[in-house]
């Protein structure tokens, strides 16, 4: 499974733990520890940068969303979603993929991956109304009126954030999957319960990672 493919590679180097800090948002998290393999010596070696694929492994200790993998479905972004539900092919073959692949572009915009001229985007909501809506769009169509599609990094760990921001998870979403939120000061987004905060952290794919068309809301 992926998720035991993602937790592997943390623990081999794909990962550097933060440095503990004093909670502030809903979004404070615990670390895991520092990896000690020669990987977590030569960070750089497990780096991802713009245009490479890869994928998101929540972080939130002694948590139900620890070590959950990302999935985009209906035009939103869940953990621990039991089918994502995308048509998947590695080039030659249908197969199935129950994670989501991502990619960021060099104009700061965060793309799910896909061999296909009709991409599909992420946007995030911050406004009063969206409170951290976090989903995406295909082709032409266009982001919400506050949507906001640009600002995506990497940070010197390994996470992903939009302009700074981290990410809140909240439970009992479609098929019990936890939705996610990008953390926009509001700790129980959408008239959500329970909500929980989490780093996303990256993980590179293989070199010819698999292609999906993810589904959308009719």
């Amino acid at each position: 499974m992926l998720a035991n493919a993602l937790t592997l590679a943390l623990f081999a180097g794909a990962a550097v733990a933060k440095p503990c800090s004093k909670p502030a948002t809903a979004a404070s998290y615990s670390t895991v520890p520092s990896p000690t393999s020669s990987a977590a010596a030569d960070p750089t070696s497990t780096i991802v940068r713009p245009g490479e694929a890869f994928n998101i492994l929540a972080l939130r200790s002694a948590s139900p969303i620890h070590f959950a993998q990302t999935s985009a479905a209906l035009n939103s972004i869940f953990l621990n979603l039991p089918a994502q539900n995308a048509t998947c092919d590695d080039g030659t073959k249908p197969i199935e993929q129950n994670y989501a692949t991502f990619f960021i572009a060099d104009d700061g915009s965060l793309e799910l991956w896909r061999h296909s001229a009709t991409p599909q985007w992420l946007y995030v909501d911050r406004s009063g109304m969206g409170q951290g809506k976090l989903g995406y769009t295909t082709g032409a169509q266009p982001a919400p009126r506050n949507g906001e599609r640009t600002k995506w990094e990497i940070d010197q760990y390994g996470d992903l954030t939009f302009n700074g921001a981290g990410f809140i998870a909240c439970p009992d979403s479609i098929d019990g999957a936890w939705s996610v939120w990008v953390d926009a000061g509001v700790v129980n987004p959408g008239g959500n319960k329970d909500c929980l905060g989490f780093s996303a952290r990256t993980v590179k794919s293989a070199e010819t990672a698999n292609s999906c068309d993810y589904s959308q809301q009719q």
